[in-house]
């Protein structure tokens, strides 16, 4: 097959030979071009949390694009935007006071980090430009949030990034494998914090950000006590803590927000995926209301926050994020996926008699099944796992060495059962 598409985080070549299409969602699965039904194991991207098709979203969009396809948000808006912000507000930790809509989670974490830079600017303390961010992390594509991130083969071809940038050692080590939910070590790790603050000079650094839990870079939730301890850290020398919550948003860990299942509230949080169900793009920043503040000491006719974007609230995202905040508390998501997780971790971690397996993490509705690498050939076991995954009619991800499993939190027990047994049988039939 020949196309004109150049598509994102994929080999092109191969692709062009066999290219995966979906024809048709509904549920908990895909249908494939030829016809062929797939359990969607990946909940599209991490983000079609209440399962695809919801015809209340769909419906909302509808009507939404039948009657104000668009508006600007530059010194304008609409009503649907003013209600969203405040439903989020409404389900956000409290002090997370007002919402900046963005179009993706790149474009909320890079909103973020200029807001972080920006509220230091606005108090008069200027030397405060250093971001803080860690290993492993996935903060999306953008020049600001990859330089935060932690995965160097994407930033390898894209150099040179933001200076002014360090980053935190992840919170494992062998001793963390097999944990189930958040590991009991590890507390420390939080105190690699003190070390940059010394090495930088606290009265330079602006932001930490981190996810809380670890999602692209393979799933690791945080010990026992760390992110309590980071909070403790940043508050004590005046550095602003970021929360990405671009995965972990919207029920995946069991709550609105990991933040309140961890119990640490953020000076600034990032929304995206699982905020329209993946149906319309739409990302945001969730703000304390103490940096909002901040920003509002100068002229009143002045623009305090020189940053946005043409689609920000577009009214068909903020109508597929309102009925999904809807359909979200109709079935009941939250308690449901608090119902079911500790099935979901039990049987992926009967995955530890695998031969090929080295670590399965796993927390809320997420997981990681970290392989072996092959000898040679970094990621190709996992590939080839994924690919017998998809022929068996499960789709699961592929992240180097891991399978990455996060469902739609609609699963049922049936569906958690055959995702894990379709995925042990790929492992046995793979050397």
């Amino acid at each position: 097959m020949t196309s004109s598409l150049w598509a994102p985080f994929t080999a092109m070549r191969p692709f062009n030979r066999a290219p995966m299409l979906f024809d048709r969602a509904a549920g908990m699965h895909y249908t494939t071009t030829d016809g062929r039904q797939v359990l969607d194991a990946m909940a599209g991207l991490w983000c079609v949390n209440a399962g695809h098709g919801q015809a209340r979203i769909v419906e909302a969009i509808r009507e939404a694009a039948g009657r104000l396809d668009f508006v600007s948000s530059f010194k304008m808006s609409h009503p649907a935007a003013l209600t969203l912000a405040d439903r989020l507000v409404a389900s956000a930790p409290d002090g997370l006071d007002k919402v900046f809509f963005t179009n993706s989670g790149s474009e909320a974490v890079d909103t973020a980090l200029k807001i972080a830079r920006a509220y230091h600017q606005a108090r008069g303390d200027c030397r405060r430009t250093k971001l803080i961010g860690r290993a492993k992390g996935y903060h999306g594509m953008g020049f600001g949030g990859l330089s935060v991130s932690g995965i160097g083969r994407q930033k390898r071809d894209f150099g040179p990034l933001l200076g002014d940038v360090a980053h935190l050692p992840l919170p494992y080590d062998a001793g963390s494998r097999f944990s189930h939910g958040q590991p009991e070590q590890g507390v420390q790790y939080a105190d690699a914090l003190l070390h940059l603050l010394e090495i930088h000079d606290p009265a330079t650094v602006a932001a930490v950000i981190v996810e809380p839990v670890t999602g692209s870079g393979g799933v690791y939730a945080p010990p026992l006590g760390y992110l309590q301890r980071l909070r403790e850290l940043c508050d004590r020398h005046g550095v602003l803590l970021i929360f990405d919550e671009v995965i972990t948003g919207f029920g995946r860990v069991g709550h609105s927000f990991a933040a309140q299942a961890f119990g640490v509230t953020p000076d600034l949080m990032t929304l995206a995926k699982g905020l329209t169900n993946g149906a319309v793009p739409m990302g945001g920043v969730l703000v304390s209301g103490a940096v909002y503040e901040a920003f509002m000491q100068g002229p009143e006719q002045a623009i305090e926050l020189m940053h946005g974007y043409t689609y920000s609230a577009h009214p068909l995202a903020c109508a597929a994020g309102l009925a999904t905040l809807e359909v979200h508390q109709e079935l009941g998501i939250n308690a449901h996926v608090q119902q079911i997780a500790p099935l979901w971790q039990t049987t992926a971690l009967a995955l530890r008699e695998q031969p090929l397996v080295l670590d399965v993490r796993a927390i809320g509705l997420l997981c990681a099944v970290e392989l072996k690498p092959r000898d040679g050939a970094p990621g190709a076991r996992a590939a080839e796992v994924a690919q017998r995954c998809f022929d068996a009619g499960v789709l699961v991800r592929a992240s180097g060495e891991n399978i990455v499993l996060s469902p739609p939190l609609i699963l049922d027990q049936e569906q958690l059962a055959l995702i894990f047994h379709t995925l042990a049988q790929a492992l046995e039939a793979t050397r």
